[in-house]
């Protein structure tokens, strides 16, 4: 079991906190400590979309009035409008949206293309270009790319087609020639949040451009209903929390009214069915549920089938439509978590024999690959091999369209992956016959003979960067509790205080534990009945006289724990690092400790 390390945001001094006097303090130490207090005044106008960032103006996103320019002269002439979407759960929501926006104009030339990745890789490239002008379209917009296609979008010039690209990736060198660029994220965008997703980029283009056609007066010349924006609030939460993107005071309102919304019952039929095939109950729908149950399932379509699955979900019309086609997508899922266990079998078996090899010495990352194993699902692999390992890792796969590999790389706090690639680059040019991405997430490709020369420079690039030290597994939690904090009260408010998320996430908290029962539920989660206590610094705290009312008992979980034997932890103290969250089983509501790590205490004798 690997030991972990922590530090805590904050001392909780006074252990007669209330729920709400916890929540403030987690606040408080996510430097909002004055929205708190609004959320305890007025709840209710915490998060009101009145709130939302104005795209216009002197801060506004630029690019957006050359943009509305294009297209309502696109929608005066009837003109042929492609959306050039992405194969993940933001550009699959953010394309949903935009052909429902348009469909609701009454403009019926409309349609989208999505790259398959395994044909045309990532975004506006010159053979999706290609593929995109067999259908003529007199305008392309691209949703959640365009950003690093210079080479796609000259072709788009080339072939006469207008070129608007809305998107939310950091651009190059070299920005690509187009009619319009809305990213708050090119140079000289004053726009305010840097963090929107390329679904909300998408919104924003939405809701400028209805503003702009009520003032021409469309809607009464096409005998058209204005359409309200706040129906595409759910495809604007799911897409922004499934991209991990942070959740600033923007888009922590777009999820919260996203979330409202679901909660009433007014999600789309896609959305519901999403939620009922995973059976979850979407009036209980939580920002890590887009995250953990409905981004998985859209992703899965791109990641082994066609994301055009998943969008043709979310526009379904009809509750037996979006049931067919989320099932579809479920089944996708489970094939996915079936070729992601055989991957997973098969790292171990290569990591145990790095291992061996090197039992002697300390490593600095990861580089693993096998011929059999699935391009579409590698990144997971990878996220999944550095949090059980907890070093940089790059996992590759044998592109299915030519002989090159194509990895998928994991960091680690404090190595910047892209920083090392580009490193590697630099000494041996050639190895890399392409790589991109950011300080936590990159990808790149080699050809296949070369891996083994490739895997030896990224250890010796990634001990450099960390300094020749290993590095230590330091888990940021918030505080430690008392033991009678641990209420289903607590919980709830933690949820209700939400969404929790990226540079805003969900609190965690240290504590000591002794272990009453352990079991494993199927093969990989094992369920532990845990005994807290006030005083629990005590050696003798499990079995202490006169002390019931100062003992908590609560229920956890620990998740991908295939590789503990719960009898070995029956009467121990673990050191926990843990999420408070309600268990809802058929009506009922209990408290449930969701552990993401644990040691063997110091206290255990």
């Amino acid at each position: 079991m690997q030991k972990f390390e922590y530090s805590k945001r904050f001392e909780l001094t006074n252990h007669d906190a209330t729920p709400s006097e916890i929540v403030g303090r987690l606040f408080e130490v996510r430097g909002a400590k004055d929205l708190w207090r609004q959320a305890d005044e007025q709840p209710e106008k915490l998060y009101d979309l009145k709130n939302l960032l104005d795209p216009h103006g002197t801060h506004g996103l630029k690019g957006l009035s050359a943009a509305l320019a294009r297209l309502t002269k696109a929608l005066d002439k009837s003109e042929r409008i492609l959306i050039v979407g992405d194969y993940d759960a933001d550009g699959a929501t953010a394309t949903a949206l935009l052909i429902s926006f348009f469909r609701q104009l009454g403009h019926e030339p409309i349609d989208y293309l999505v790259p398959n990745r395994f044909e045309y890789g990532y975004g506006l490239s010159v053979a999706l270009v290609k593929e995109a002008a067999k259908q003529n379209p007199d305008v392309i917009i691209t949703v959640d790319n365009g950003i690093a296609n210079v080479d796609g979008a000259d072709l788009c010039w080339q072939s006469g087609i207008d070129l608007i690209i809305t998107d939310h990736h950091l651009p190059g060198e070299t920005l690509p020639e187009a009619t319009a660029i809305i990213n708050p994220n090119q140079p000289d965008c004053l726009f305010p949040s840097k963090a929107l997703a390329g679904v909300g980029v998408a919104f924003y283009l939405a809701c400028a451009l209805k503003t702009a056609l009520i003032e021409r007066g469309y809607f009464k010349q096409q005998g058209v209903a204005v359409p309200r924006m706040d129906q595409y609030l759910d495809l604007v939460a799911l897409g922004t929390t499934a991209d991990l993107v942070p959740l600033d005071d923007n888009n922590r309102t777009i999820v919260y009214q996203g979330l409202r919304r679901i909660r009433a019952g007014a999600a789309r039929p896609g959305i519901k069915a999403l939620f009922h095939v995973a059976g979850k109950d979407p009036q209980k729908a939580t920002a890590q549920d887009f995250g953990f149950i409905l981004g998985p399932r859209l992703n899965a379509a791109g990641r082994l089938d066609d994301i055009s699955i998943g969008i043709e979900c979310l526009l379904a019309v009809s509750d037996t439509q979006a049931t067919e086609l989320a099932q579809v997508l479920q089944d996708l899922n489970a094939d996915r978590r079936k070729i992601e266990a055989g991957m997973t079998k098969e790292a171990e078996l290569q990591l145990q024999a790095l291992t061996i090899k090197q039992a002697d010495a300390s490593r600095f990352s990861l580089a693993l690959y096998h011929p059999d194993w699935h391009e579409g699902v590698i990144g997971i692999l990878a996220s999944r091999v550095k949090e059980r390992h907890y070093l940089p890792c790059i996992v590759f796969a044998r592109s299915e369209s030519d002989n090159k590999l194509k990895g998928s790389a994991r960091s680690i706090p404090g190595l910047h992956i892209r920083d090392v690639l580009a490193n590697i680059d630099s000494a041996k040019p050639g190895l890399l016959l392409s790589f991109g991405g950011h300080a936590m997430a990159a990808g790149l490709s080699i050809v296949e003979n070369r891996f083994d020369e490739f895997s030896k420079l990224f250890e010796q690039y990634c001990a450099s960067a960390l300094e020749n030290q290993p590095p230590s597994h330091v888990h940021q939690v918030d505080t430690e509790l008392p033991a009678a904090s641990h209420t289903l009260t607590l919980a709830e408010c933690l949820e209700q205080a939400g969404p929790w998320g990226q540079k805003f996430p969900e609190p965690s908290f240290f504590g000591v534990f002794f272990v009453k029962q352990a079991r494993l539920l199927g093969k990989n989660t094992l369920k532990l009945t845990l005994l807290a206590r006030a005083d629990h610094r005590a050696a003798d705290f499990p079995v202490a006289q006169n002390s019931v009312d100062q003992e908590i008992v609560v229920e956890a979980l620990k998740f991908r724990a295939e590789q503990i034997d719960p009898r070995t932890l029956l009467g121990c103290y673990l050191d926990c690092v843990y999420q408070l969250q309600i268990n809802r089983f058929r009506g009922n509501q209990t408290l449930q400790l969701l552990l993401l790590a644990f040691n063997p205490s110091s206290l255990a004798s």
